[in-house]
């Protein structure tokens, strides 16, 4: 037995959940690229140079991943989600960012589709005119057809 007074977890309590990660603790980093990265060249530190991480990329590669216990401990880390970049940002979203000046994807998307609506409705409005212009010259070569040569 120890001296002191219990821990409030000895009891078999739960600690408390971990607070929800906000915007700014999360890097604009892929964490896919990331793991890609460790598993292809790992051992050289890419993933590290990739994260802004550069001191630590120079490390592995002269070490080659610590023998291959650094480069495998951090190919665990990056697939569990709590590898950190230069900034102390938790790399954890897989999809790549577009940019942070740049719109988001979903705003480019219907953009897009404006722009092709727009491109459409021109050019059904020429075909209607087109059309017209057709319908028109058939009407005269049956007017003339119609009229009685003299």
């Amino acid at each position: 037995m120890t001296a002191g007074p219990p821990s409030q977890y000895a009891s078999g309590e739960r600690a408390p959940p971990a607070p929800p990660l906000q915007a700014a603790d999360i890097s604009e980093r892929s964490r896919a690229v990331a793991l890609g990265l460790a598993v292809v060249g790992g051992v050289f530190g890419l993933h590290r140079f990739y994260t802004g991480r550069a001191q630590s990329g120079v490390w592995m590669c002269l070490t080659l991943g610590g023998l291959g216990i650094w480069y495998l401990y951090d190919v665990v880390v990056i697939a569990a989600g709590d590898f950190h970049d230069a900034d102390g940002r938790r790399v954890v979203r897989w999809e790549v960012a577009e940019g942070i000046a740049g719109p988001a994807p979903r705003q480019r998307r219907v953009e897009d589709l404006e722009d092709r609506l727009q491109a459409l409705e021109s050019q059904v409005s020429e075909l209607a005119e087109r059309l017209d212009f057709a319908e028109r010259l058939l009407a005269q070569a049956r007017e003339r057809s119609a009229l009685p040569k003299a």
